[in-house]
This record gives structure tokens, C-alpha cells and sequence, in this order.
């Protein structure tokens, strides 16, 4: 059995991914801001932790509880901060806002497990295909989808300047799934597939896809948005 960190943690995916992981056997550190959600499920394999990316100190807490892991073999950046708004309308506060989370926040939380994992470790960082190069793009998304595309290269960065040592490092690029976060994104609209879907696929791609992938970008999706 692995041990398993996920980020975001409450809602969405990141709640299917604790489960689906806890009723395999895996041991599993979920992280988020809201931590209710996590503990109402009472599983005895999950610990369960208040923890906000945008915060220096919650860094400190996870390097205290690795000790008593020792090993980490998959981490999971799927902790996302989404800012629909005009770009004109956006302050530099919020779009600063958006990569203290979602490019800084997932750099340090790598940082901060890396000396835990070994060769065949595996990071696995929850990117968009909003992100990814000549994809469609949509406007108000000018913060989130750019610094989605940071991590995109950022992934590829770490998997050259580690290849030597491991871990592994991959970027999944979403397509629309049923999460409350695309309901903020955008109002309406029905994704053809849903947030225990989409888990499913991830805790299978972090738990194998290192054997056969490293500093790559896979796009996970069957429609636009």
C-alpha cells in the first residue's frame, strides 16, 4: 500500500480521490482549507489536515507529520484557485491571488515532499486544457488558465532536472468535468463527465502512469469546454 498526499481536498475530485484511494488501503494525507468534509467521512487510513497553499506556515505542519511517514509515493497537486473576471477588472492583488496557489503553492508543496520520494515516486499535478498551448481559450480566465499553463512547465522542468534521482513528474490537462468549480467557470453548463469519473482516472494514472511517462502532458478530455 502507498502513501498518498492529495491537495484540495473538500470538494470535487480531490474528495473522490481521498476516497477512492482510503477504500483501496492506501494511507492518505488530504490537505485543504476546509477540512470538515474529510472528516466527516471517518476513514481510519485518511489523516486529515487544515492547510492552505497561500500559507507559508501550513508548509511547515506537513514537514512535521512526513516524519512519521518517512516516504511519500505519490503526491497529488489537484488544489486549484479560480478567478472568472474581465482582465481589464482584474487588480493585480487577485491575479497574484491566483498563482500564490496555483503555480507558487504547487511549486513549494513539491518542494516540501520531494526529499521524501524516492525513484519511484510520482507527482502528479492537476493542470487544464485551458493551459495548454493552442487550445481553446475563453475570456475572464486570463489568471487561472495562464498560470495553469505554468505548471505545464514546470512539470516538464522538474522531470529533466530529476530524471537522474526520481521522482516521476506528470501534468494532467482537464477537459470539462461536473465540479463546482466549473459551475463557477461556467454557469449552466454540463460536463460529460463527472468529479468519480475523472478520480477514478487519476488515482490509476498516479499510481502506474509513472512506469510508462515522465515530464509529460496528457490531455484528459472529451470535449470543450
Amino acid at each position: 500500500m502507498a502513501n498518498i498526499i492529495i491537495t484540495g481536498t473538500s470538494r470535487g475530485i480531490g474528495l473522490e480521490l481521498v476516497q477512492l484511494f482510503a477504500h483501496e488501503g492506501h494511507q492518505v494525507l488530504a490537505l485543504s482549507r476546509n477540512e470538515k468534509p474529510v472528516a466527516d467521512l471517518k476513514l481510519p487510513n485518511v489523516h486529515n489536515m487544515a492547510f492552505d497553499l497561500g500559507n507559508p506556515t501550513d508548509f511547515e505542519e506537513v514537514t512535521k507529520f512526513l516524519k512519521e511517514w518517512g516516504t511519500v509515493d505519490v503526491l497529488i497537486n489537484n488544489a486549484g484557485s479560480l478567478l472568472n473576471k474581465p482582465f481589464l477588472e482584474t487588480a493585480q492583488e487577485e491575479f497574484e491571488a491566483v498563482y500564490k496557489v496555483n503555480v507558487f503553492g504547487v511549486a513549494e508543496m513539491t518542494k516540501t515532499v520531494l526529499p521524501k520520494m524516492g525513484k519511484t515516486g510520482h507527482v502528479v499535478t492537476i493542470s487544464s486544457m485551458g493551459g495548454v498551448q493552442g487550445s481553446m481559450k475563453f475570456p475572464g480566465l486570463s489568471a487561472y488558465s495562464s498560470s495553469k499553463g505554468a505548471v505545464i512547465t514546470l512539470t516538464e522542468l522538474w522531470a529533466e532536472e530529476f530524471k537522474e534521482t526520481g521522482p516521476s513528474f506528470n501534468v494532467l490537462a482537464l477537459g470539462a468535468v461536473q465540479t463546482e468549480m466549473l459551475e463557477e467557470a461556467f454557469p449552466g453548463y454540463q460536463a460529460p463527465v463527472t468529479a468519480l469519473e475523472m478520480a477514478t482516472y487519476i488515482k490509476d494514472f498516479a499510481l502506474t502512469g509513472h512506469k510508462i511517462y515522465n515530464g509529460k502532458l496528457l490531455q484528459v478530455s472529451s470535449s470543450t469546454p
